[in-house]
């Protein structure tokens, strides 16, 4: 497929499902400001991907005067997986920081290697980031991911806590953190992918098993749901918004990070 018309596929074809909540999410939670500078994570899935694409595309035509960096993380790819995403970077046309880190070593010594590693990958994004001059990085977490992570902390950890779209960060001064597909849903950023004939990293974890632990059991629940009520995964991320503190019994103000 074209880049031309890979690029006329989110604003044509894909503008109900992907450019428009995309474009929702960013003036709703007023994820950019004139004069950003914004580090687009690429971590080699299809998310991250359309992320950076989602991306260029307001910069040309949005209101908004910003500039972008698109940086790699390695935590320890496979040599085929890291040319894997080169390919997709050229083929896409992005130009992107690769740098080097030694999170899955390190995170494969632990007794939580995701928790460990999502923690380290945040802190070198971060860092990466404020050596260009960014003053937010970009993650393309999406919709699926919001309310999989509400599910998760209720059925696992016993806590009602949502995944947000702005995050001012705590550590690292003057930085923030946002999340532009906050609207976008898994379904549609899969098919954009597949009718674009375009192929991405599906798991390139060398610690944990692709499709296992607790993510995977919440996805396949919330499937159910959906069956039960068509609606239902909508309904569990607007509940995020429609907290009755009245009906709660204990909140807690956590600094996020």
């Amino acid at each position: 497929m074209e880049l031309k018309e890979i690029e006329r596929s989110i604003i044509k074809k894909y503008r109900k499902k992907i450019f428009v909540p995309f474009v929702k999410a960013i003036k709703e939670f007023n994820l950019i400001d004139e004069n950003d500078k914004i580090a687009v994570c690429i971590s080699g899935g299809k998310d991250s991907f359309l992320l950076a694409k989602c991306m260029q595309e307001i910069k040309k035509h949005g209101k908004f005067n910003f500039d972008l960096e698109f940086i790699v993380m390695n935590p320890g790819y496979n040599i085929d997986n890291l040319n894997k995403i080169k390919e997709n970077l050229s083929k896409l046309n992005i130009s992107a920081h690769i740098f080097e880190t030694p999170i899955f070593s390190v995170a494969d010594k632990t007794d939580n290697p995701c928790y460990m590693c999502a923690k380290m990958r945040r802190g070198y994004l971060y860092s990466y980031a404020q050596k260009l001059g960014c003053n937010k990085i970009a993650l393309g977490h999406h919709f699926n991911d919001v309310i999989e992570t509400v599910l998760l902390n209720m059925i696992f950890t016993g806590n009602f806590s949502s995944m947000v779209p702005f995050v001012k960060s705590t550590n690292f001064e003057n930085m923030s953190l946002i999340r532009p597909l906050y609207y976008v849903h898994e379904e549609d950023i899969i098919k954009w992918a597949k009718s674009n004939e375009l192929e991405f990293l599906d798991c390139a974890c060398s610690v944990t098993k692709k499709n296992s632990g607790q993510r995977i059991v919440i996805k396949n629940l919330v499937k159910e749901l959906n069956k039960i009520y068509s609606k239902a995964d909508i309904n569990i991320m607007t509940s995020t918004k429609n907290v009755n503190l009245n009906t709660i019994l204990g909140v807690k103000n956590d600094k996020l990070n």
